[in-house]
C-alpha cells in the first residue's frame, strides 16, 4: 500500500510510518485503488480513488468527539455504566474503532488499554494522538494495540477492572446518510479482509475471568445473555452490565 506525500509535507513521522509498516513513500499520482495521504491534516486514508474528497481522518480536538470532550460532565450514561470509583479504573477497550468512548474515559482520569484489529484504522489513530497529545496529556494514559483483541488480552493476562465491548452497530435503512465513518470502517474491514463477528467476539469475552463487562448495544436490540446484572439506558443507546 502506498502513502502519498508532497514533498514538503515529508518528515522523520512519515518516514517512521513507512518503515515500521511496509508501506511505501510516493509524491507520483498513487495507482491503487486505495491508499493513505499525508499533509497538513496529518494522516488520511482514501478508500476509493473515485472519489478522493471523501478521506478517512481522525481529528481528536474537532466535530463531534472534540464537542463532547469539552463537556465530558454530561457523559451521565457512560459514567454511570463505569461506576464510582476511588481510584483510576484500568479498562480494556476490546473494540478500540475510533476511540470514542475510550477518550472519554480518558478525560475521567482512567487508564486504557485499546485493541484495533484494523491495520489502516490503527495508523489513523496513532497519527491522531501524534498530532493531540501536546493538547491532551490525558493522552499518555492509553496503550494503543494493533491485533486481535481476545488474542492481545491473553498475552497480557491482566484482570482488568472493566472490559468495554462496543461491536459495530447495524445499519438501519433511515440512518444511512448519518453513517459516514461507520461505513468507512465496514469498507476498511473489508480491503483488509477482516471478521466482523460481534457474537463470536462477545462469547470469546464472556468466557474469561473478569470484574466488570461493559457492552453498549442499540436501545431495542435484542438482550445476548441473560445474566445481565443491571442495564444503563438512553434515548438510542443501552449499557448492558455483567459481573
Amino acid at each position: 500500500m502506498q502513502i502519498y506525500v508532497e514533498k514538503s509535507f515529508l518528515d522523520k513521522n512519515i518516514h517512521n510510518i513507512s518503515n515500521n509498516f511496509n508501506l511505501d513513500i510516493t509524491n507520483a499520482s498513487p495507482l491503487s485503488k486505495y491508499y493513505f495521504i499525508y499533509d497538513k491534516n496529518g494522516l488520511s486514508f482514501i478508500r476509493d480513488s473515485k472519489n478522493p474528497k471523501e478521506k478517512l481522518n481522525i481529528n481528536f480536538l474537532k466535530g463531534k468527539l472534540g464537542w463532547r470532550l469539552k463537556r465530558v460532565n454530561h457523559e451521565t450514561k457512560l459514567k454511570k455504566a463505569l461506576g464510582k470509583a476511588k481510584t483510576p479504573l484500568n479498562i480494556f477497550d476490546a473494540t478500540a474503532g475510533l476511540l470514542s468512548d475510550s477518550m472519554i474515559f480518558l478525560s475521567l482520569g482512567h487508564n486504557v488499554v485499546a485493541v484495533e484489529q484494523s491495520k489502516i484504522i490503527y495508523l489513523l489513530l496513532e497519527d491522531a494522538i501524534r498530532r493531540a497529545k501536546d493538547s491532551m496529556p490525558f493522552l499518555s494514559n492509553i496503550k494503543l494495540i494493533n491485533g486481535n483483541s481476545f488474542d492481545v488480552i491473553k498475552q497480557l493476562d491482566a484482570l482488568f477492572d472493566v472490559i468495554y465491548l462496543d461491536p459495530m452497530y447495524p445499519i438501519l435503512k433511515h440512518n444511512i446518510k448519518k453513517s459516514g465513518e461507520l461505513n468507512a470502517i465496514r469498507s476498511i474491514l473489508e480491503i483488509e479482509n477482516l471478521s466482523n463477528d460481534e457474537d463470536l467476539m462477545i462469547n470469546d469475552f464472556m468466557r474469561l475471568d473478569y470484574k466488570k463487562i461493559i457492552l453498549k448495544r442499540p436501545l431495542k436490540s435484542k438482550k445476548i445473555y441473560s445474566n445481565i446484572n443491571y442495564q444503563v439506558k438512553g434515548r438510542t443507546t443501552r449499557f448492558d452490565i455483567y459481573l
